[in-house]
């Protein structure tokens, strides 16, 4: 195969399993996203967080972030509290209810994780692991040839939000 279409396969694939992860997490939970979910996992290894820097974490445009922080508010799943080193600021964390919904979630998608990959070869999910791994790893995409930043949703690209 052709690195071109080699690349082409790649986005393709990609597509597909954004749309795959999508599904399975409104099938998980349905009032959660999958960037609801994202965002809680992140304030639960960062201990909290403020929505801005949750926004340029994962080069969302804050009115997403303002969106899905309160959708997570209004459903009790995160709060908002003064920041230790300067009260003017509010910093999101998880509720007891967030992180028990995420202990769910994560659970439920490792569960899935493991059914789908029951088959493959250790040296496969290895390898697998390596290169995901190496292609998070790469530079954040940045706006495209149409003005579009990477990750908006158009004629089947893939969405953050």
């Amino acid at each position: 195969m052709k690195a071109a279409d080699a690349v082409e396969t790649i986005q393709r694939e990609m597509t597909v399993f954004a749309r795959r992860a999508r599904a399975a997490a409104g099938r998980m939970h349905p009032e959660l996203s999958l960037v609801s979910y994202t965002l809680l996992g992140h304030l639960e290894e960062s201990g909290g967080c403020r929505a801005t820097d949750l926004a340029a974490h994962y080069a969302l445009d804050k009115s997403t972030v303002s969106r899905q922080v309160a959708a997570l508010e209004r459903a009790g799943l995160i709060e908002r509290r003064p920041d230790a080193e300067d009260q003017r600021v509010l910093v999101l964390h998880l509720t007891q209810a967030g992180r028990t919904i995420l202990a769910q979630v994560t659970e439920s998608r490792r569960a899935a994780f493991r059914d789908r990959l029951a088959d493959w070869p250790a040296e496969d999910l290895a390898r697998f692991a390596d290169y995901l791994m190496r292609y998070n790893a790469g530079p954040a995409p940045g706006p495209d040839d149409q003005g579009r930043t990477a990750g908006t949703h158009d004629q089947g690209r893939t969405t953050h939000d």
